[in-house]
């Protein structure tokens, strides 16, 4: 398996380019299976889930073209209404296709998804969803059937948010018979973004940005092309990079209105950032300032940046605490970043974190996506060699990472195992 050597305590300076958003990115890709024809997606990122995503469209009989961050997907052909264990269980978004192949072939089977490694993520949602819009669901030697003669709109109260659950909803509900109402969306840009996509083929929707969504089924849906939003993630990782390096870095293509929540926290943290229309530069302070977050539903702090900031907050000067509210087992990376001398506690679903002087270089493992991310940043600030193994875990999700930082001055090196 690849691993990086990093030689951290290298300053950092120039502009970084933001990719396309993954997470907005999959379940637009299994939206194209409501219209019969082919959809072009632009400002597609050439990452691992993106790849499985589309050996799940193809195993469905769609053709899958990418070239030069463009995906082509034809869906004319699209006749098999299954998604196999052997591709679901690697990725959980692949949960996606269920809510698209109801709707089109008034039948659906999907194993059970995998492909995550911090903690349980059940897809009950998902099904409560379908079953208000009129489907049976049966489990099956785990395989989930879903099942419907006619999908009928109706009324869909979420207990709690859910971004999956919700794309999965709008995705069954835009072809059902008459109007639906989801209450309790998740308000995320990238359900913003899978609105503004299905709406451009047909759809209508109404309610985006809020977490009331009032669809009205349409009979027909047309392929479409379009632009993919940038991914505020990979951006808000980047940030904290030009954080962490104490120097000036400019990241560019990304959405600004999407980071609110980030950059309050990175101001309180001591840094100056000017914003322009599609691009961000930051200036750290002189130290590190101590910050509390708790990461909960947009537009509040991302759970997916809680591993990248508590990484700022090691060598933050005082103690900070990070309470996890979306996903308590969300914190393997510590043990990792305490192997470079952080100092760090885990209390139920707080982690307490005393600021060091330093970070040292050393090996660690990375146990996700966004915990190879916090690797990545520890290891390009601490002083000497950290090697981080398993990084096929961020080829997930950062579209040549090593690449991106070492054109802004970061000793970084893929060594292909």
């Amino acid at each position: 398996m690849d691993k990086f050597i990093i030689t951290g305590g290298k300053k950092l300076s120039g502009t970084i380019n933001v990719s396309g958003s993954k997470n907005a990115i999959l379940p637009i890709m299994t939206a194209t299976l409501l219209a019969k024809g082919k959809s072009v997606l632009h400002n597609v990122p050439f990452l691992n889930d993106i790849k499985m995503m589309a050996h799940v469209l193809r195993v469905i009989g769609a053709r899958v073209n990418y070239n030069d961050n463009t995906l082509e997907i034809d869906s004319s052909h699209c006749s098999f209404f299954e998604a196999p264990y052997e591709l679901v269980s690697k990725m959980r978004a692949s949960i996606y296709v269920m809510g698209p192949l109801l709707a089109r072939f008034g039948e659906a089977k999907v194993s059970f998804p995998g492909g995550c490694a911090i903690g349980t993520r059940p897809v009950d949602l998902h099904l409560m969803a379908m079953e208000q819009l009129g489907a049976k669901i049966d489990i099956s030697h785990g395989y989930i059937l879903a099942k419907c003669s006619k999908l009928k709109g109706n009324k869909i109260n979420f207990p709690k948010v859910s971004v999956g659950a919700t794309a999965n909803a709008i995705m069954t509900a835009v072809t059902a018979q008459g109007k639906t109402d989801i209450l309790h969306a998740a308000c995320e840009p990238e359900i913003t973004s899978l609105i503004e996509f299905l709406n451009k083929m047909g759809a209508k929707i109404e309610g985006e940005n809020t977490d009331h969504l009032i669809i009205n089924g349409v009979t027909r849906l047309e392929p479409v092309t379009a632009d993919m939003i940038p991914d505020r993630i990979e951006a808000g990782t980047f940030l904290i990079a030009g954080a962490l390096s104490g120097s000036e870095i400019s990241v560019s293509h990304c959405k600004p209105e999407h980071l609110t929540a980030l950059i309050q926290k990175l101001r309180e943290s001591g840094c100056t950032l000017n914003i322009e229309k599609d691009s961000i530069t930051i200036r750290p302070g002189k130290e590190i300032l101590p910050v509390d977050i708790i990461t909960e539903p947009y537009p509040k702090f991302p759970t997916d940046l809680q591993a990248q900031f508590l990484t700022l907050m090691t060598l933050a000067k005082g103690q900070s605490h990070i309470r996890e509210t979306i996903f308590p087992d969300r914190f393997m990376h510590v043990a990792e970043l305490n192997r470079l001398d952080a100092d760090i506690k885990v209390e139920g679903n707080t982690a307490i974190i005393s600021g060091v002087d330093k970070l040292s270089g050393a090996q660690v493992m990375a146990t996700d996506l966004r915990a190879s991310a916090a690797l990545v940043l520890a290891g390009l600030a601490a002083q000497g060699k950290t090697t981080i193994s398993r990084i096929y875990h961020i080829d997930r999700g950062y579209e040549r990472i090593e690449q991106k930082l070492s054109a802004i001055g970061a000793d970084i090196q893929r060594i292909q195992g």
